[in-house]
């Protein structure tokens, strides 16, 4: 029973987190859109990827919303967030300009402490994942026991 609390609260605060992302993206499109367009890489498709970001960050967050689709969430969480902390390592290590199009409480955090915040979320996905697949392994033996009964 507790396995299922402790997967509840990593999802809301995944969930959390996305909406939150992803509301303050799409409030702000156009500096976000223009943000995007900065970074020299991805400059060609910043039009879809402005679009891209915010839709998956919500995708994300109906995946981990519905227990059925929760393990789905969680690696699509780790997936993200793994590529944020990527980008804003990558960034730190070789660019002389630090973009950020980060809103809210984020805008106040140094590049430091956004990775060190990345990682917890991170960390979280990973516990997610992991407790979400022994939660699916117990009740699928679960199951074949009702069955041979």
């Amino acid at each position: 029973m507790a396995k299922k609390i402790v997967i509840e609260i990593i999802s809301a605060l995944l969930v959390l987190l996305f909406v939150y992302a992803a509301i303050s993206k799409l409030l702000d499109y156009s500096h976000f859109a223009r943000f995007i367009n900065r970074i020299p890489i991805i400059a060609p498709f910043s039009k879809q990827i402005a679009w891209i970001i915010p839709a998956s960050e919500l995708i994300i967050c109906g995946l981990l919303a519905k227990r059925t689709k929760r393990l789905w969430g969680m690696y699509a969480s780790f997936f993200l967030m793994f590529c944020f902390t990527a980008y804003l390592a990558i960034i730190l290590n070789f660019s002389t300009k630090l973009p950020c199009h980060c809103g809210g409480i984020l805008q106040w955090m140094s590049w430091k402490q956004h990775i060190v915040f990345n990682i917890v979320f991170l960390l979280l996905s990973l516990i997610g994942i992991k407790m979400q697949l022994r939660e699916n392994r117990s009740n699928y033996q679960i199951e074949k026991l009702v069955q041979l009964q």
